[in-house]
């Protein structure tokens, strides 16, 4: 499964603190049509993520019924983003 999309980069401050952005609901509600078949556990659904030309490896969160995606580090420092930029996103579910 692919879903495109923009968001913005938003800081969860945390225990550890975290870097997001917000999938929208409709590619929220593609993603929890598949989600019992590719979660790990804790409702976490693995996925990559590609930013500009940076792609890595990751697991979506669920949040409010919807899910968030970690914007690493490696994403961040590659494509030069940080908090309140708004970014295209790629991601890729292996359903």
């Amino acid at each position: 499964m692919r879903a495109r999309f923009s968001g913005a980069i938003w800081f969860w401050r945390g225990p550890a603190p975290f870097h997001f952005v917000t999938v929208p609901p409709e590619e929220s509600a593609m993603i929890g049509e598949v989600a019992s078949a590719v979660t790990y556990g804790w409702g976490m659904i693995p996925a990559s993520v590609t930013i500009g030309a940076t792609t890595v490896t990751t697991a979506l969160w669920p949040k409010d019924g919807g899910y968030i995606v970690p914007i690493k580090k490696l994403l961040q420092d590659r494509e030069s983003v940080t908090i309140d930029d708004i970014v295209d996103l790629t991601l890729d579910i292996d359903a």
